[in-house]
C-alpha cells in the first residue's frame, strides 16, 4: 500500500467508534492502546526507596491523542481514522508505572499529579519522538525521550539520559504499526527500568558515605 492511500482509504479498513461535531457528518475513528511488557534483567537492584514519573511533551503536536506520521523528513501529518486512547505523554506514563510495578523491584511507584504522598525521587521524562516515521518507504514506530532522574525535596538532579528506539512495522497498515509501537515502548521502558534503578540505588550509596 502506498504512503498517500495509508492517510486516506488505508483508514477505511478500521473498525469505527462513530464520533462527530453536533449536526455533522459521523467520523468512523478507532482508538488504540498499544500493549506493553517490561523484560526483567537479574541484575537489576531491588530498591527501598519511592519513586514518582512523570511525562510531558516536548511540543503541543506530541500532547495529543492522534497518531502522527512522518512520511517525509519535513512533513509531519497524523492517520486519519485513527487515535491513540489517551494522549501520547499519558499512555507512556501508564506504561511506565506499570513496567516498574511489574519489575517488582521498588515497592512505590506513583505517577506524577496523582495525588497521594510525594516519592524520594522524580523521574521525569520528556517525549521529543512519538511517531511513525518513513525510511525508503519502511515505516518505524519511534520513541526518543529526554529523561532526568531527580532526588526530591532539594536533592536535585541525579541523573540524565537521552533513549531512543525505533521499531519497524510488519506493514504500513495501523494496526501493525500500533503494535510496533507496543514493542517501542516496551523496549523504552525496560531501558528505562533498569537505568532509574541502577542510578538511583549508586546515588543512595555514595549518599550514605557523606
Amino acid at each position: 500500500m502506498s504512503r498517500a492511500s495509508l492517510f486516506t482509504a488505508g483508514a477505511l479498513a478500521i473498525v469505527l467508534a462513530g464520533c462527530g461535531s453536533i449536526g455533522g457528518p459521523k467520523t468512523d475513528v478507532k482508538l488504540y492502546s498499544p500493549a506493553t511488557a517490561v523484560t526483567v534483567d537479574p541484575a537489576w537492584p531491588t530498591v527501598d526507596w519511592s519513586l514518582m514519573v512523570g511525562v510531558q511533551a516536548a511540543n503541543a503536536m506530541l500532547d495529543s491523542p492522534r497518531i502522527a506520521v512522518r512520511p517525509t523528513a519535513n512533513e509531519l501529518q497524523t492517520y486519519k481514522g485513527a487515535r491513540w486512547a489517551d494522549n501520547a505523554p499519558d499512555l507512556l506514563q501508564t506504561a511506565l508505572v506499570q513496567a516498574f510495578e511489574d519489575s517488582g523491584r521498588i515497592g512505590s511507584v506513583l505517577r506524577f499529579g496523582g495525588g497521594g504522598s510525594r516519592g524520594e525521587y522524580g523521574l521525569w521524562i520528556e517525549v521529543r519522538q512519538f511517531e511513525t516515521v518513513y525510511h525508503s518507504d519502511k515505516p518505524e514506530a519511534v520513541i526518543e525521550v529526554q529523561a532526568r532522574l531527580v532526588k526530591l525535596r532539594g536533592g536535585g538532579i541525579v541523573a540524565s539520559k537521552r533513549l531512543r528506539h525505533a521499531v519497524a512495522g510488519r506493514t504500513p497498515e495501523v494496526d501493525d504499526i500500533v503494535a510496533a509501537f507496543g514493542e517501542s515502548m516496551s523496549a523504552l521502558g525496560t531501558e528505562l527500568v533498569g537505568w532509574t534503578l541502577a542510578e538511583g540505588q549508586k546515588h543512595e550509596a555514595k549518599s550514605a558515605k557523606e
